[in-house]
């Protein structure tokens, strides 16, 4: 499946390392992605409210099923999130700079597309620039 596919096709979307700074990249993301019409499902331990919604600590405390793991982790994290994204998710997004070959390798064993090393937000304009 095509980046162009997955973002038209799939709206609710966990973002795994979510701040609630402003300044941080993953919030930026996260609020541009959820003014255009996506369903946010933040995640991290550390924060348990991000505008309004409950924040999970991981991507297995998620009630139901996700169609997209949006990851702002460091590569040595990613194996465990693709783990506990089995079962409930469809893609694994790796943000820009984000490269995990072995995690790849398990998500798309498991069943789900990955796009690695891609801005899901920079992606997204592309895409409603044509």
């Amino acid at each position: 499946m095509s980046i162009e596919e997955i973002l038209k096709k799939y709206k609710d979307i966990a973002v795994v390392g979510i701040s609630d700074k402003p300044d941080r990249y993953s919030y930026q993301v996260a609020i541009y992605l959820m003014n255009n019409g996506f369903n946010i499902i933040p995640v991290n331990p550390m924060l348990k409210e991000w505008q309004g919604k409950k924040v999970y600590s991981d991507v297995k405390s998620i009630e139901g099923n996700i169609d997209v793991v949006d990851i702002f982790r460091r590569p040595e994290f990613i194996e465990d999130i693709v783990m506990d994204s089995r079962g409930k998710a469809k893609v694994i997004w790796m943000q820009e700079g984000i490269i995990n070959e072995v995690a790849k390798k398990l998500a798309v064993e498991m069943g789900m597309e990955v796009v690695m090393d891609r801005c899901m937000k920079k992606e997204y304009e592309k895409l409603n620039k044509k």
